[in-house]
């Protein structure tokens, strides 16, 4: 979602920079370590004495409070809006709150099996978010196509069979990457073949 769908790197620069400063962490060697993994299991990491339940739960409700300047990533909610809407939907590291206020503000609609970061016991880079979003969409993890912008989601996306594109517009957090890359949605399209099969193809092509 953050970074994939819509860009909220204003919100994470202004919350997680001040959430740094006040626990005497360089702000920006920390923003290059949250994109794609849950606030919990990011501050459990950094193993400073504090309790990281209640400080993810923090974060969560300043982002939460804080949506100036989250837009969506170009040609979003119109390539979404081609999808079948049972064929699709979003695995973030987010808490469900704070999911729907973001895409709220950045104008996309909320897809009907959301998968966030209280549905799973163990966070990207584990595969548990893809596979159970796989279940509920009632397919295969290995026939789905997902779409990452952080090298944790890349790899969770992998794990669990997936082919994996890299969406590159809101940071270059994976900038590396081997896999295909689009800065944003503007010059592709979903297609939705006789055989129930969703392709994805470059406009005009």
């Amino acid at each position: 979602m953050d970074g994939t769908l819509l860009n909220s790197m204003a919100v994470v620069e202004r919350v997680w920079g001040a959430w740094a400063v006040r626990n005497g962490i360089d702000p920006v060697w920390l923003l290059q370590s949250v994109h794609g993994v849950r606030a919990v299991d990011t501050i459990r990491k950094l193993g400073l004495p504090v309790d990281a339940e209640h400080e993810a739960r923090a974060l969560a409700a300043a982002e939460v409070a804080d949506v100036e300047g989250i837009v969506e990533i170009p040609g979003a909610s119109v390539f979404l809006s081609s999808l079948p809407p049972e064929r699709w939907t979003i695995v973030t590291s987010a808490p469900l709150e704070l999911a729907v206020r973001r895409l709220a503000a950045a104008g996309i609609p909320v897809p009907r099996h959301m998968v966030t970061g209280e549905d799973v016991s163990i966070g990207k880079p584990d595969p548990e978010g893809y596979r159970l979003a796989a279940e509920r969409l009632g397919v295969r993890a290995e026939d789905c196509l997902v779409f990452e912008d952080a090298p944790a989601g890349i790899l969770a996306g992998r794990s669990a069979g997936a082919e994996v594109v890299v969406i590159t517009g809101a940071h270059r957090a994976a900038g590396d990457t081997t896999h295909v890359t689009l800065p944003h949605y503007t010059e592709v399209e979903a297609r939705l073949g006789e055989d129930g099969w969703v392709t994805l193809r470059r406009r005009g092509r």
